[in-house]
């Protein structure tokens, strides 16, 4: 082949290369990062939360944007693999205590709000809480309170009363507790009407003379493994969240009946949407966040979670609350006009790491021994 046409072919193939990377990079990118399970997904034809965004923005931008969608399996995984700066997202949704302690350390941007015009729908009892007391960094997405749920086939009811159900040993190797030091020490705290939020070490102490007292009634430390135990029947009793409660019933085994009821005290919290530090488009960014709060998004998701939703479209809604039934709705949604009282004094908060340090502690000796 004559060089110069060689040349020039090379020349022309590297710039329809240059071409096709220009058109790849004009193409704008949302990386969001969520709990699993804890968002609709267009699964069993539900509303597919993400392409509907997708195609929206297509629509009324006359743009295109690709939505990278990732899930962590808790806040501490979300946590480390930002600050160590091995991930970068756009949109983040995060439990209450760590936002505060993100805030905090200066991991999260404010917000403009001009772009999340949505906002206007979310409930005053969700503003202005401890984790964001001036509502700069974050849009509240769901919300939800521990409980006890139980087998009523298995379990008196005169029984189900409290966090002692906990601790009862006539259901000894039937209880399930929670596998992580927080939760699981709340349940302690809980039962012994202590400060969940104490920097007290005897508190802690307490607690976790509390977890060894449970050790020979428990079947189990777990975690997604709640399920399939729960609904089987392969366990009668577990602390979780209230959302749960109800994916549970939904495939209960013929021979289970399962209950659902809130100790007192118990744990108040919050998931936010927040923009990390490390976003790339942060205008993109609050467009999707504005876009979740929004009419269908917002009622899918409600649905698809099982969890409550601060936005007053969706609790307001007559067909979401027809939909999700009134025993739904009443485990759901409490007391709502008192949440921020309640929250305010209960919410399990973010603790200072000489305290977290110490719990950690405690936590192995109850998992090793």
């Amino acid at each position: 082949m004559n060089k110069k046409i060689a040349l020039v072919l090379a020349l022309v193939v590297v710039f329809t290369m240059m071409l096709g990377c220009g058109e790849a990079a004009g193409k704008k990118t949302l990386n969001v990062y969520n709990w699993g399970e804890y968002i609709s997904d267009g699964s069993e034809d539900s509303y597919d939360t993400i392409k509907e965004f997708e195609k929206w923005y297509n629509e009324t931008h006359e743009d295109t944007v690709h939505v990278n969608y990732d899930t962590f399996a808790s806040n501490e995984d979300m946590y480390a693999k930002l600050s160590a700066g091995a991930v970068s997202y756009d949109v983040i949704i995060p439990s209450d205590y760590m936002i505060a302690r993100m805030r905090n350390e200066n991991m999260l941007l404010p917000l403009d709000f001009q772009n999340i015009p949505n906002y206007e729908y979310i409930d005053d009892n969700f503003r202005g809480l401890y984790y964001d007391p001036d509502d700069q960094y974050t849009v509240p997405y769901a919300y939800g309170i521990v409980g006890i749920i139980y087998n009523a086939n298995e379990v008196d009811e005169a029984d189900a009363d409290g966090w002692n159900l906990m601790w009862n040993e006539k259901y000894r190797d039937r209880i399930l507790q929670f596998n992580n030091s927080r939760d699981a020490f709340g349940t302690a705290i809980y039962k012994l009407n202590l400060d969940v939020n104490s920097t007290d070490k005897a508190v802690w102490d307490a607690a976790y003379e509390e977890l060894e007292a449970q050790r020979s009634l428990r079947y189990g430390l777990v975690m997604d493994e709640i399920y399939n135990m729960m609904e089987s029947g392969e366990a009668a009793i577990g602390a979780y969240y209230a959302g749960d409660y109800f994916t549970m019933l939904d495939a209960q085994a013929d021979d289970v009946d399962l209950r659902f009821y809130y100790p007192e005290p118990t744990n108040y919290y919050v998931d936010a949407m927040c923009i990390p530090t490390c976003c790339a488009d942060k205008e993109l960014a609050e467009t999707f966040i504005d876009f979740m709060l929004s009419h269908d998004a917002a009622i899918a998701n409600a649905e698809y979670t099982w969890y409550a939703s601060p936005n007053r479209i969706v609790y307001t809604d007559e067909e979401y609350l027809e939909e999700m039934g009134e025993e739904a709705i009443a485990v759901l949604y409490p007391e709502m006009e008192d949440f921020s009282a309640l929250y305010n004094v209960y919410a399990y908060r973010n603790l200072d790491q000489e305290t977290l340090d110490y719990i950690n502690t405690l936590w192995e000796n109850v998992k090793i021994n």
